[in-house]
């Protein structure tokens, strides 16, 4: 069990850094079509595009702000914190 809390905890640490990048890469003026900039695009959107549509059916308005970023965070943490205490 600790085996599979370990790697699922690299593998959040993992994303978490993509999902950094990304928030990064939003403030340049960088054009989409960029591979490493679609490559980063691709591999967070599976997680940012469900808590963006969280907000939305909330009803939650944060004008040009995203803050799905920062729910997929807390999301993650949370996550990685149930399975330690269950493992633990």
């Amino acid at each position: 069990m600790i085996v599979f809390y370990e790697a699922v905890n690299i593998l959040f640490d993992i994303i978490q850094i993509f999902i950094f990048v990304r928030i990064f890469l939003s403030f340049l003026p960088i054009d989409n079509s960029n591979g490493f900039s679609r490559f980063i695009y691709d591999i967070t959107e599976p997680i940012l595009g469900p808590c963006g549509m969280l907000l939305e059916r909330l009803g939650i308005d944060t004008g040009f702000l995203d803050f799905s970023p920062l729910l997929a965070l807390l999301f993650m943490n949370l996550i990685i914190y149930v399975l330690k205490i269950i493992i633990f």
